[in-house]
């Protein structure tokens, strides 16, 4: 980044919050769909058909092992249109799935396809920015990203009174690609000719090494997973939350885009604050009252069945806010010292992040049956491991005192 680093542009953002948001369409219109879809392939089981969110993870974990060393080898834009190719080949196998191995097959190269387009956003915003304000685009760009969640779950819902669960994936495969257009006309390249790094075999490893090199990278790629894997314990299991606990079925994009919403508003809060006060100081506010939050519950509903919905939304509603202040700022910081192989470092953030996060959502997923007091519990479990990770790698400056 040089010292005339243009000012971020409203389209800038909103063309990087669009390259990320096919990910959030893709899973969120979704939810509303699954049942369906299971009755549909002869899938019956509830935990079963959580893998229909989950595992798309997975390849958005796989495919960054790709995308991103190959985006620092070719640039990246190419990389972008091979990703969505992928994702349209595998959105016909999910068309044409008859059981659920095949469409698990489909979601998890649905996954691999979309972690282009959110592997080269994140590399594109660090070859041009770096620091707290990098965090600043960050937040913002995660602001506009997060009005997708707001909005898919009830645009699913509408897609399935009009017609079947299948017409959402054809909806999905035409705004990725319309997504596409857009970069291709109005982004240039971002990666410089001199940081191009010539393919090999051992360009992964390479850029893995290097990446160990710097602990807070290491740190907050850990934290990363730790907090992301709370958070997909929600996701896949919100829908077997609020429609069959609590027979909320017509209710439930409501209440999903509602807590959404916490998210959009920390991140715009977070964007206008980071430069102010640093994306370390407030990242570690927000972790400490994600632990408190989630410990709280815990202890008020340990021995009792679930809470009135309202008192569970204004829980998870509290908790959304503080991940609003955690995710762009942790990516931040742990993409700060790697510029110099943003790809490649972008890559295997995300993978890892997403290594760690699929087990632990799985894990905890699994004891959500009955009660809502087990989420709470992870999200107590991944905040105060978080906070160890943190607190071995945070140095805060000392204040420097003038004679």
């Amino acid at each position: 980044m040089q010292n005339d680093t243009p000012k971020p542009s409203f389209e800038f953002m909103a063309l990087m919050a669009a390259l990320m948001s096919v990910v959030a369409l893709s899973i969120d219109t979704l939810l509303p769909a699954i049942s369906n879809i299971g009755a549909s392939i002869n899938s019956t089981d509830p935990t079963d058909n959580q893998m229909l969110i989950t595992m798309i993870f997975l390849g958005l974990g796989v495919g960054q092992l790709f995308f991103g060393p190959l985006s620092d080898s070719y640039g990246r834009k190419p990389i972008v249109y091979l990703g969505i190719a992928v994702f349209a080949v595998a959105s016909v196998i999910c068309l044409a799935a008859p059981n659920l191995e095949w469409m698990v097959v489909g979601r998890i190269l649905q996954g691999i396809g979309l972690s282009a387009a959110r592997t080269i956003s994140i590399s594109i915003i660090r070859d041009m920015y770096k620091g707290d304000l990098m965090a600043r685009v960050m937040s913002f760009v995660t602001a506009f990203f997060i009005l997708v969640p707001v909005v898919a779950p009830a645009l699913g819902k509408f897609i399935l009174d009009l017609a079947d669960w299948r017409a959402i994936f054809y909806i999905q495969l035409v705004l990725t690609i319309a997504v596409g257009v857009w970069f291709w006309k109005r982004q240039p390249e971002t990666l410089r000719p001199e940081y191009k790094i010539p393919f090999s075999n051992s360009l992964f490893m390479d850029g893995f090494k290097e990446l160990l090199r710097y602990k807070e990278t290491v740190a907050f790629t850990i934290i990363s997973g730790l907090v992301t894997g709370s958070f997909l314990v929600y996701l896949s299991a919100s829908q077997y939350i609020f429609e069959d606990q609590y027979g909320l079925k017509e209710a439930f994009p409501y209440i999903f885009a509602g807590l959404a919403i916490s998210i959009g508003l920390s991140t715009f809060f977070n964007g206008t604050l980071v430069l102010r006060f640093g994306m370390r100081k407030l990242g570690f506010m927000a972790l400490a009252s994600f632990c408190v939050i989630a410990l709280l519950y815990v202890l008020l509903f340990w021995n009792s069945s679930n809470p009135n919905v309202f008192v569970l939304v204004t829980f998870l509603s509290l908790q959304f806010f503080c991940l609003g202040f955690m995710w762009g700022n942790f990516r931040s910081i742990a993409m700060e010292p790697i510029g110099h192989i943003a790809g490649i470092g972008a890559a295997i953030n995300g993978f890892f992040s997403t290594v760690i996060a699929i087990p632990i959502a799985t894990l905890i997923g699994s004891f959500v049956d009955d009660r809502v007091l087990p989420l709470f519990v992870g999200l107590a479990i991944c905040g105060l491991l978080s906070m160890f990770v943190f607190l071995l790698v945070w140095r805060p400056k000392k204040a420097v005192r003038t004679a």
